[in-house]
């Protein structure tokens, strides 16, 4: 592949709900260009983007893939993404790396939640849009339709560029609204606008011009004056309205068919922008990046892979400068990269290029120590850009290696994989024990327990994880306990007399002695004090950590040669028992902060829910056709919330949830969690 300049260059992110063909229009693009020589099809896990054996079984994209497609002299990096929800992370890396949107929509179903989802993550960026109406080809596809459900969703700069020949079986081309001519087939063979369209293509194209020509005042005026526009100036005003979002196109295509496939490539170079017509990057410190081949270097990395044959792969946008093979400084790490070669990627194939100039997109192998978001500059160029932010997970699972063999693998194993997905999160619950996985939802934790398998031989079962109660006391309670034991020789004697008392929420476990007269000698206070804290760690009541309480060791008796710190140690160990015993003892839980994005019309149902939850609810904000619903609940009632709350909301709505404090546990509750614990204590044998 030939090296191309910023101007001739188009990053394109492919992004869509799931199934609406993104990875199709990627395929037939690449087969139209002469870039394949065979269509390949996701039935059939032969594309060119879905090359991941999980792909291939679950018959959907999970992995971001750049598919560059050479076409009039210019170079179209196309960044197909997955339309699955639990995969939103690769939607986010790929916008990092791209200047325009292209929003696909399919003909039967029009937007569909996850066109929502993208939507959303392309105005958070400003990015430059056009909508493609993909598988014309379908039984029931209706073009109008599915338009003026855009038009209704996002306003009327949603305008069409094209509009389709016939539907269905009779889905033979597309007419150009500028060029007013008909492109037929798959070869987009030029033909006269069909007589039956004539009347539609005309009211469309007047449509059309008056969307172009309000954004900008000499054409506007030539327009009113009734003077004829030229079809260079109304592309050119075009043009540079995508460019900063005030016109978004629709296109009409049926990838599958091939056909409008090669209109939608010739309107990209035409229409879409360049990576020096959009918004300059903006480094961490406010200054503009220079979008300029002979500008100093500045990469940044939006996604890292480990190949099983090439080792760790950087897929780098080229910000500013050009890259070489070259020594280059990790400004985010502040530790020097050595790049040994220059590649583009073709979904999981790479093919060596001299170099990239500014705007391009390639991947570099074998980095050492850069990270996904991480800007890479020459030495002194201490520019560096801002990290790009994933989405934070909101389902966790604890994780147990299935083999003895896998314990020692599961960590740096899981650390690999974290490296390739921001969306996951890795923690070690120090209440439970366990280890803890987080990502997005089941699906994304499936295939991530599935890559553990398949590349690096570690099997694991995932459990929900057991909520990390305390256990705490409700009043003041004494206990007095002599531990004595007689055997031959030296014997065991300790007696200890303890009182415990509540404290707030949050002062954990404290330790004091108000002894007189030497009751305890000096050198075993130590001893009381660790057998306190080393049973409460362990729990009294049902293995959970005592927390919030004030033990005081009130009294005690020693003997002159049977005590000893052991003795001490076991005699205030069965003296907290005792006490917490006489304390009113409950547990404690974990109470989360929970806010949750959802439509407005479901804003009822989503409370109704929360209510059944044991929920506090603090205040429901209106945010446009949204609602921000904002509470408290606790962690055990919403262990699996990313599941109900898709069912709740038709997979409209989103939560994040942060711990706030730790509560009290209401009794009934408390005691089904002991009995558990207990029963499952015996079933284990303990």
């Amino acid at each position: 592949m030939q090296v191309y300049d910023t101007q001739h260059i188009r990053n394109v992110i492919l992004m869509g709900h799931g199934s609406v063909g993104k990875t199709s229009l990627s395929e037939a693009a690449l087969f139209v260009s002469g870039a394949t020589t065979r269509l390949g099809s996701v039935e059939d896990g032969n594309t060119t983007s879905d090359f991941d054996e999980d792909e291939h079984k679950r018959k959907f994209s999970i992995n971001m893939t750049v598919i560059p497609v050479e076409w009039e002299d210019h170079k179209i990096n196309f960044i197909d993404t997955p339309g699955y929800a639990d995969f939103v992370s690769e939607v986010v890396s790929a916008a990092a790396a791209a200047d325009a949107a292209l929003v696909i929509v399919d003909a039967v179903s029009g937007p569909e939640v996850g066109t929502d989802r993208v939507w959303q993550i392309a105005d958070r960026r400003a990015m430059p849009r056009m909508i493609v109406i993909n598988r014309m080809d379908r039984e029931n596809a209706n073009f109008e339709a599915v338009l003026e459900a855009c038009q209704r969703r996002w306003g009327h700069r949603v305008a069409p560029l094209q509009l389709p020949i016939g539907s269905h079986y009779s889905f033979s081309g597309v007419v150009d609204l500028l060029a007013m001519k008909a492109f037929l087939g798959p070869d987009a063979t030029e033909a006269d606008v069909p007589a039956e369209s004539m009347e539609e293509a005309e009211t469309l194209r007047a449509s059309l011009i008056e969307t172009i020509v309000e954004n900008d005042d000499e054409l506007m005026d030539k327009y009113f004056s009734d003077q004829a526009l030229t079809r260079e100036e109304l592309n050119s005003v075009l043009h540079k309205a995508v460019a900063r979002g005030q016109v978004v196109p629709v296109l009409v295509t049926s990838a599958r068919e091939l056909s409008g496939v090669r209109r939608l490539l010739h309107r990209l170079v035409e229409v879409a922008p360049s990576p020096a017509e959009v918004q300059a990057p903006q480094a961490e410190d406010g200054t503009l990046i220079q979008v300029d081949a002979n500008a100093p270097l500045v990469v940044q990395v939006f996604k890292t892979a480990a190949d099983p044959f090439v080792g760790k792969l950087s897929y780098l946008r080229v910000h500013s400068g050009t890259l070489v093979p070259e020594s280059v400084h990790n400004v985010s790490k502040g530790l020097e990269e050595r790049v040994g070669s220059v590649a583009v990627a073709k979904g999981n194939h790479q093919e060596q290029v001299p170099e990239l100039h500014a705007g391009d997109i390639g991947v570099v192998t074998k980095l050492a120590h850069t990270t996904t978001g991480d800007t890479l500059a020459l030495k002194g160029n201490e520019v560096r850009l801002p990290d790009i932010v994933f989405p934070n997970p909101v389902f966790s699972m604890a994780v147990h290696p299935t083999s003895k063999a896998g314990v020692d693998k599961l960590g740096p194993s899981l650390q690999r994989l974290l490296e390739e997905d921001p969306g996951l999160r890795l923690a070690r619950d120090p209440g439970t024990n366990e280890t803890l996985l987080s990502g997005l939802g089941d699906a994304h934790l499936e295939v991530t327990v599935e890559r553990l398998r398949q590349k690096f031989h570690v099997d694991v079962e995932l459990t929900t994880p057991r909520v990390p109660y305390r256990e705490t006391v409700g009043k003041k309670g004494t206990a007095d306990y002599t531990h004595k034991k007689q055997t031959g020789g030296h014997g065991q004697y300790a007696r200890v007399a303890i009182e415990v008392n509540p404290l707030g929420r949050g002062d954990g476990l404290r330790f004091s002695e108000k002894i007189y007269g030497g009751s305890v000698p000096r050198e075993f206070v130590p001893a009381v004090d660790k057998g306190i804290h080393e049973t409460a760690k362990e729990g009294v009541v049902a293995g959970y950590e005592l927390t919030d309480c004030e033990v005081v060791l009130t009294d005690g008796k020693h003997h002159p040669v049977d005590s000893s710190e052991m003795s001490f140690k076991l005699a205030a160990s069965q003296a907290l028992k005792e006490a917490v015993a006489d304390a009113s003892p409950t547990l404690l839980e974990p109470v989360m902060r929970i806010r949750i994005m959802a439509p407005e019309d479901h804003a009822g149902d989503v409370v109704s829910d929360l209510n059944t939850k044991r929920a506090r609810i603090h205040g429901i904000t209106p945010d446009g056709a949204m609602s921000i619903v904002d509470a408290e609940v606790p962690l055990a009632e919403v262990q699996h919330y990313a599941a109900d709350l898709r069912s709740l909301t038709q997979g409209r709505g989103g939560f994040e949830l942060d711990f706030d404090h730790y509560g009290e546990v209401p009794s009934h509750i408390a005691q089904k969690v002991i009995s558990d614990v207990k029963a499952a204590q015996e079933t284990h044998g303990h």
